[in-house]
């Protein structure tokens, strides 16, 4: 699927090079080195409410490399970025920019926690980045559920609790949440065991640890089933971390989409969430500019 994850990262190595010179970013540059031109105003950064805590995922950026969205990121007036493995978090600390989202220990997005064959493996990688995260001093850990290929959603759950108490508390120790991403099935992730939100919270309710969280993409949830602000005032205590994109289409977040996010995001402000929300749409803008300014848009109107 060309709108899916997997695609887009096959494609950030060879388009990051298209960037390089690009004029946007450079512009970018004197920003984020606290180096404003010369007639540029005290507010030229945005100032925020500091309700909601904003952030990006590198992968929907992946035109630019890590070094330029950090200078994007920081001329926009925010400080995290999602998605981004131990090789980028150098770059990001050099920027004061916090790695929002973790990731790098999961094998990909269909071996997962429900396959006993995969817990072995799972098991080194993630004690591994655990040790990571918490050296590096972030806190957040993705992973995922796999694909079902058959499996009844009951053996999935049992399998997942299994796999995952083998890696919690070693998380608990060194201080890292796990966050299982919700996907949908129905057209992104064919198959995907963690489809819904029941699902995730009944493996929250198996597993009764602090240290693992749902990541609750509102884009997948509502394609699966809808009712989003519902759901999160009935199930925050679940949730860890949250990624917006707009519906249908997977891109901007503004008013021709059916989600209205102004209201989404005041429902998690309401219930008290301290996490990080970032914006994972994929910018259907054609121009730097304009993905640039995709981005400042959708923050804007997540800033309640």
């Amino acid at each position: 699927m060309s709108n899916s994850r997997r695609n887009m990262l096959k494609g950030m190595a060879l388009s990051s090079a298209a960037l390089a010179a690009s004029t946007v970013v450079s512009g970018c540059a004197s920003s984020a080195n606290n180096q404003a031109p010369a007639n540029a105003s005290k507010d030229a950064v945005p100032r925020f409410k500091g309700n909601i805590n904003h952030s990006v995922a590198r992968w929907t950026y992946g035109d630019l490399s890590i070094e330029e969205l950090c200078q994007v990121v920081k001329s926009l007036g925010f400080s995290a970025i999602d998605l981004v493995g131990p090789e980028g978090w150098p770059i990001l600390k050099r920027y004061g920019i916090d790695s929002s989202m973790c990731n790098g220990a999961e094998l990909n997005l269909v071996d997962g926690f429900i396959h006993p064959e995969f817990h072995d493996e799972l098991e080194q990688r993630y004690l591994k980045h655990i040790d990571l995260v918490a050296e590096a001093g972030y806190k957040n850990l993705i992973c995922f559920s796999g694909n079902a290929r058959g499996m009844s959603k009951e053996q999935g759950l049992k399998n997942a609790v299994a796999g995952l108490k083998r890696i919690l508390p070693y998380a608990e120790q060194k201080g890292v949440v796990i966050q299982m991403e919700l996907f949908n099935s129905r057209v992104d992730h064919p198959d995907y065991m963690a489809d819904s939100s029941k699902w995730g919270v009944d493996l929250c309710k198996a597993l009764g640890s602090e240290h693992f969280k749902l990541l609750y993409d509102i884009y997948h949830m509502q394609v699966n089933e809808g009712d989003i602000i519902r759901t999160i005032e009935d199930n925050h205590q679940y949730f860890g971390h949250y990624h917006t994109a707009g519906v249908p289409g997977r891109h901007e977040i503004g008013d021709n989409q059916e989600l209205y996010y102004p209201a989404i995001a005041r429902a998690i402000r309401d219930v008290g969430f301290t996490g990080y929300l970032a914006q994972e749409f994929i910018p259907a803008a054609e121009t730097k500019t304009g993905k640039i300014e995709s981005l400042r848009e959708a923050i804007h109107i997540c800033d309640v």
